[in-house]
């Protein structure tokens, strides 16, 4: 959890309600984050701060658990269970007490801060790096077999000079002597001790000597990065991926956040789907559905054949088992094959004379069985 949740209505990002279905908050997200994508709207800085700011909303409320943890969240700073939170007027001594107010205060009470992430950056000690979101756009077929692709990414990193640290390739790092690298000291207030950030290495821990002339001593700088990524296959138009330590870079020695990869699947000029299932329309002869017949139908992997029995009505939808969607976890899916049947413009001569005779003989078939 982190402040972002107390701070940010992430429902009223997407424009939907607090109980809106999963599928309703999916539709919102696809519907804006086309809108304001970078992509379509290029130069425009305001319209990918908007982007970031759906992407982060439906990161947490498509995660099942981090919606039911973030509406928690909400619902106890809305009640006053944060002071300085909720009504107006709350906090101390009907004082309203900032977020920046309330960090120090619960950084400084035995770790207290800890529960919602409030603090850490106070007590100066490793900071988490925040998640990056991005999407990626892929071919029907290599949703379905799955897909090991690079993609750019575009924001906060490493520094390529000195790979983080912060000092000048050659130079080195000491610990900060004033708090022996604990990057907080300690001050006494009457009965009570409270600790804050060490003035000379500013929560660190560290001195730098000599700061890296790239990043200027932060040990992040803002540039493209190439991540290798593995798609699994079965994987669906809208998943998003978790990508464990592949976000922006954390501070003091922290952890890198996550990259959520969202997906997007081309659709295909044969098959449709619905969950592992493949679905497939082939047109057939009318003498085909009267008489019978086998024929070739595609696959993700190659052709089968498929027997069509005699008196088959148009519409009709065969099963071929297996021949679906093989996803690396769950119950492969099958192929669904419905039969049309093809009715020409236009006949000959010849074929409407063979046509009015067989609809003859069929109308005198039909009247005999109602007699």
């Amino acid at each position: 959890m982190n402040r972002d949740w107390v701070e940010k209505d992430f429902y009223q990002i997407l424009g939907v309600s607090d109980d809106a279905p999963a599928e309703e908050i999916k539709k919102a997200y696809r519907k804006l984050a086309q809108e304001h994508h970078p992509d379509a709207n290029p130069g425009d800085d305001a319209a990918e701060e908007k982007f970031k700011g759906i992407s982060e909303a439906y990161a947490t409320l498509s995660d099942a658990e981090q919606r039911k943890e973030y509406d928690q969240v909400r619902r106890l700073s809305s009640t006053g269970g944060f002071p300085g939170f909720g009504s107006p007027g709350g906090g101390f001594g009907g004082q309203q007490v900032r977020v920046e107010d309330l960090s120090d205060l619960l950084g400084g009470l035995g770790g207290l801060g800890d529960l919602f992430d409030f603090g850490s950056s106070a007590r100066g000690g490793p900071v988490g790096g925040a998640d990056t979101q991005a999407e990626l756009t892929i071919s029907f077929e290599d949703a379905a077999h799955g897909i090991t692709t690079a993609v750019k990414i575009r924001g906060a990193a490493h520094c390529s000079r000195c790979g983080g640290s912060g000092a000048e390739p050659g130079t080195s790092i000491t610990t900060c002597p004033t708090c022996a690298g604990r990057g907080m000291v300690a001050q006494n207030q009457g009965f009570f001790s409270f600790s804050q950030p060490c003035p000379q290495c500013r929560g660190s821990g560290r001195l730098i000597d000599t700061p890296c002339s790239t990043c200027r001593g932060t040990g992040s700088e803002t540039r493209t990065r190439e991540i290798k990524v593995r798609v699994p296959a079965g994987v669906q138009d809208g998943n998003t991926l978790r990508l464990r330590g592949k976000g922006a870079p954390g501070g003091n020695g922290g952890p890198a956040g996550d990259l959520l990869l969202h997906i997007r699947v081309a659709t295909s000029s044969t098959f449709g789907r619905r969950g592992n299932n493949l679905t497939l329309t082939v047109p057939i002869t009318y003498s085909e559905a009267v008489l019978g017949t086998k024929i070739d139908v595609p696959t993700l992997n190659g052709g089968v054949k498929l027997k069509v029995p005699s008196g088959t009505p148009s519409g009709k939808t065969f099963r071929v088992r297996g021949k679906g969607v093989v996803p690396e976890r769950g119950r492969p899916g099958d192929l669904l094959v419905t039969v049309e049947v093809a009715v020409p413009k236009k006949v000959s001569k010849e074929e409407k004379k063979i046509l009015e005779q067989l609809d003859a003989q069929r109308g005198e078939d039909l009247r005999q069985h109602l007699r």
